[in-house]
């Protein structure tokens, strides 16, 4: 059984759970359901790019920072030009908690991605309540019926999607109403890293399909390369992260780019 087996098979129960204790009508009645959501697709392609991470920790990396505020890092993130930020909501795995967005909601004007292992669509009914704009769809977790059904119930509450894929055969998961694609450089399986299988992939996406390089980026020459090669998007949380001030080190990055 790999990491990512293991994960969503946490994920089950952690779905049940939560099932059991709100109701997805309980969810609809909150503060943030009605708000009006944010474009990443149009901020990835009129901004920086970057795709800014809140995250604690990982699997293959252990505590990576969780001594710094969501508030704090994703103030400055959007502030110093990031398009989007992304918060990690898995809790056993990455530290990460549903408050992690509901805390900043009301502070950031750009759009917020929840990271997390989406499955069921309970998950999407929480994102929205959360104060999400864009939810993430891992094809290595889904079938293609499933990227299709998520993806309409996604834009039925007015988020985007981004589809993560990390493999030819996974080029089949996308569908034309997919708001955006993501490539992961780092392998789930094995949590290797390999920037040229991204882009060799991202030259066999449909033309005009806004692309983001997710993962494995760590050093200006890597964004720069990516860059070069037609990505419109980034996803970066560890550069940032693993700096004991990440809103500084992420000041520092847009300097340079």
């Amino acid at each position: 059984m790999t990491i990512l087996d293991t994960i969503i098979e946490r994920k089950k129960e952690e779905i049940a759970a939560a099932r059991s204790n709100i109701s997805i009508d309980q969810l609809k009645n909150t503060q943030f359901f009605e708000r009006k959501t944010y474009s990443l697709k149009e901020s990835v392609k009129n901004k920086s790019g970057i795709i800014a991470e809140f995250k604690r920790q990982s699997p293959s990396k252990g505590i990576i920072n969780d001594q710094v505020s969501p508030l704090e890092v994703t103030f400055a993130y959007e502030n110093f030009g990031a398009s989007g930020i992304s918060i990690l909501t898995d809790k056993d795995f990455f530290g990460g908690d549903f408050n992690d967005i509901l805390s900043v909601r009301n502070s950031i004007t750009i759009p917020i991605l929840r990271k997390d292992f989406m499955i069921d669509e309970y998950q999407f009914y929480e994102a929205k309540n959360m104060g999400a704009d864009v939810i993430l769809l891992i094809a290595s977790c889904l079938s293609p019926d499933q990227v299709q059904e998520f993806t309409e119930l996604a834009h039925e509450l007015k988020m985007e999607v981004l589809l993560e894929i990390h493999t030819e055969e996974e080029l089949k998961h996308f569908n034309p109403k997919i708001d955006l694609v993501g490539i992961n450089n780092r392998n789930l399986k094995d949590f290797k890293v390999d920037l040229q299988h991204s882009v060799q992939l991202k030259n066999l996406l449909p033309k005009g399909v806004v692309s983001v390089a997710e993962s494995g980026i760590y050093h200006l020459d890597d964004f720069n390369y990516l860059k070069e090669k037609g990505f419109d998007g980034f996803l970066m949380g560890e550069y940032f992260m693993r700096n004991t001030d990440p809103a500084k080190a992420f000041e520092e990055f847009s300097s340079q780019i």
